[in-house]
Parts: structure tokens; C-alpha cells; sequence
């Protein structure tokens, strides 16, 4: 049996340094994530959310939804949200995660893909 060998000419492969254009696209598409991710939350999550650093990020292929939590009880609010949250992201992407940062030296960050949310729904 011979192999076949392929080969790829450079246009096949991905550039190795993302060009400006494309780092305004990630821009743009994670700027209308957000977006539509906020005016999705209730008036009660978007209250919390006020109160902490947030924002979404889509690197390595996948949507991450970062939460920096000023307090450790804003930190224990936002934990007690996930599912609402998640199912909110799992409307728009099927691959993405959240990460829930406590305040920094109080604690390491809990990070949560929406694909695991049936584990954490009986917690709501």
C-alpha cells in the first residue's frame, strides 16, 4: 500500500501574527458579545455586574466571559448566578466558559465551561 503525501502551500496555513484587521474584528465581535450579552441579563444580574470588572474575550477559539469580583461577597453573588448566566451564553455560543476572579491574594479563579451547566443547575 503507498502513502500519498499532501502538501500545503503557505496560503493553507493560519498567519502566524494576527494582522490589524483581524485584531479589529475580534474587537468588534467580542465588543457585540458583550453587548448582547448584557442586554440579555435581568435588571438584578446587570446590577451585579455593574459592580465588577467584566468582560468577554474569544481567544483560543472559544468565548470567555471574565467576571473580576471587587469583594469577596460580590465574588460569592456572582458564583450563586452562574447558571442563569450560563444559559444566557449558551443561547449565543455553544463553546464558551466563565471565569469568576476574586478579589487578588483573596482566593484562586473559578472558571465554569456552559457545556457543564446541567451539574450546577441544582444549586440555583
Amino acid at each position: 500500500m503507498s502513502r500519498q503525501r499532501f502538501y500545503f502551500s503557505g496560503d493553507d496555513f493560519h498567519p502566524m501574527q494576527p494582522t490589524s484587521a483581524d485584531i479589529m474584528l475580534r474587537q468588534q465581535l467580542e465588543y457585540s458579545l458583550s453587548k448582547y450579552f448584557y442586554e440579555g441579563c435581568d435588571r438584578t444580574l446587570q446590577n451585579l455586574l455593574s459592580n465588577c470588572r467584566w468582560y468577554v474575550t474569544t481567544q483560543a477559539n472559544a468565548m470567555t466571559l471574565v467576571i473580576e469580583c471587587p469583594d469577596q461577597v460580590t465574588n460569592w453573588r456572582v458564583l450563586q448566578k452562574l447558571v442563569p448566566m450560563g444559559k444566557l451564553i449558551n443561547q449565543m455560543v455553544s463553546s464558551a466558559k466563565i471565569r469568576v476572579c476574586p478579589p487578588e491574594s483573596e482566593g484562586v479563579p473559578f472558571e465554569m465551561r456552559v457545556d457543564e451547566l446541567a451539574v450546577y443547575r441544582d444549586m440555583a
